[in-house]
């Protein structure tokens, strides 16, 4: 006896359920995949950074959308939901229901132990192919170090590493600095690095 093959939703099936789900759900070729959890010390680097954006682009052409807000990359399919997105200017829906942005220049992830090896391969390359996207930020929850890649005119990525909490996370594509410190502000950091 064979197994019966999986049957593939479409993007609008996956729309369907997603809209009315209680848990979120990334979605790509075909399939929806449940997104995990987050951990307390994750919120809270999450939502210090973009408290901490928000502010200092309040009244500006750019402004952060945590992780209820859904990205889709056009040119592979990939739905899913950044910790972090910042949008400059007006931000481009998918279809009428304003639900999934498509133009984000800035997305942050805060990397977990099931999420990390996704977070910096195959989600980055999905990433990497969003038109607008200039900046893509890794931030550790088990170590106060943040990632930043920028995109180069020749279409490459430069990679700096802050560590410490003594180091500033400055943007290049947005008027944005913020000091680790502030980034990881009642985080708890395990006696050794999860890396």
């Amino acid at each position: 006896m064979s197994a019966l093959p999986k049957k593939k939703l479409t993007e609008a099936e996956y729309l369907a359920v997603e809209r009315t789900a209680e848990c979120k759900s990334e979605f790509y070729a075909g399939e929806m995949f449940a997104m995990a959890g987050a951990t307390f010390d994750h919120n809270r680097a999450k939502d210090n950074l973009a408290r901490h954006l928000g502010n200092q682009l309040d009244g500006g052409p750019c402004f952060p959308l945590t992780s209820d807000m859904r990205v889709k990359v056009s040119a592979t399919g990939l739905c899913t939901y950044p910790d972090i997105v910042v949008v400059c200017g007006e931000p481009v829906f998918d279809g009428a229901a304003r639900d999934t942005v498509l133009n984000p220049t800035v997305v942050v992830e805060v990397l977990s132990d099931s999420t990390e090896r996704y977070d910096r391969g195959t989600k980055f390359r999905h990433y990497q192919q969003i038109p607008s996207l200039q900046e893509y930020v890794l931030v550790a929850q088990d170590e106060p170090a943040c990632e930043r890649f920028v995109r180069q005119p020749d279409g490459t990525w430069n990679l700096t590493t802050v560590i410490g909490l003594a180091g500033e996370l400055a943007f290049a594509s947005i008027p944005a600095r913020v000091p680790l410190a502030d980034i990881y502000a009642g985080v708890a950091f395990p006696a050794t690095p999860l890396r």
